[in-house]
């Protein structure tokens, strides 16, 4: 598996970058993410994001699902790609550290 380097640490990813396992998520791996997909600043509203995704995911095992994000954040699904250009399955829950999704996130 692919390795990198970010902030001293090192942090092992599958073929398409997402964290290999996620009790290995930190706030390094947050700042590595927000470089690559270029974001520029981490806002109140980024974090709550990720939170409400690694809470779901704690929860139930898996990434919820784009409508479900929406709903318990408050935004609108135009909004969560404004945050996470990439969109919620490949920005957001590769930053909050959750498996690369398999449905529509």
């Amino acid at each position: 598996m692919p390795e990198v380097q970010f902030g001293g640490k090192t942090f092992v990813t599958d073929e398409d970058g997402f964290i290999d396992n996620y009790t290995n998520w930190s706030q390094d791996w947050v700042q590595f993410v927000k470089k690559e997909e270029g974001i520029d600043e981490l806002t109140a509203e980024h974090q709550d994001v990720i939170r409400v995704l690694r809470e779901y995911y704690e929860k139930n095992g898996i990434a919820p699902m784009v409508r479900v994000l929406s709903k318990v954040t408050g935004f609108k699904l135009k909004h969560i790609y404004e945050l996470f250009p990439s969109g919620p399955g490949k920005g957001a829950c590769k930053m909050a550290g959750l498996p690369k999704p398999t449905g529509c996130v």
